[in-house]
């Protein structure tokens, strides 16, 4: 019996600690409001940045109309797609992963909003 309730306990911990790490879609939408003034999301239309509908899974610096930097170019070239991870690092500070991009949003700090803007993203494939 001891085990059994030890066993459920960590299996309890650990549905919770996925639950948490895959965000929250509709905190992740109100935390979009900080990226809307540049980049859109529900369309193919670009802004100051290109736009962010299907980002997750498409090819780094892939959208044919727009108009990338040099360093968004070259780190595509080592990155060849945004996926979960590399775009949870990226969004943490734009600058510091690739200093020279056009990119000037200082980047979400908290974990929980990076995690939460992520799983928004991916409702827009």
């Amino acid at each position: 019996m001891k085990k059994s309730l030890t066993l459920a306990l960590a299996l309890l911990a650990a549905m919770s600690g996925a639950a948490l790490a895959d965000g929250d879609a509709a905190k992740g939408e109100k935390i979009f409001n900080k990226c809307k003034a540049c980049h859109v999301v529900d369309a193919e239309t670009n802004r100051v940045g290109p736009h962010l509908k299907g980002v997750i899974g498409r090819p780094v610096a892939s959208v044919a109309d727009y108009k990338y930097s040099e360093a968004m170019l070259e780190f595509a070239k080592t990155h060849p797609v945004w996926d979960d991870a590399l775009f949870l690092q990226y969004i943490e500070n734009p600058k510091a992963m690739i200093p020279k991009t056009k990119m000037v949003f200082p980047g979400l700090k908290k974990e929980d909003e990076r995690a939460d803007l992520l799983a928004y993203l991916k409702t827009k494939m």
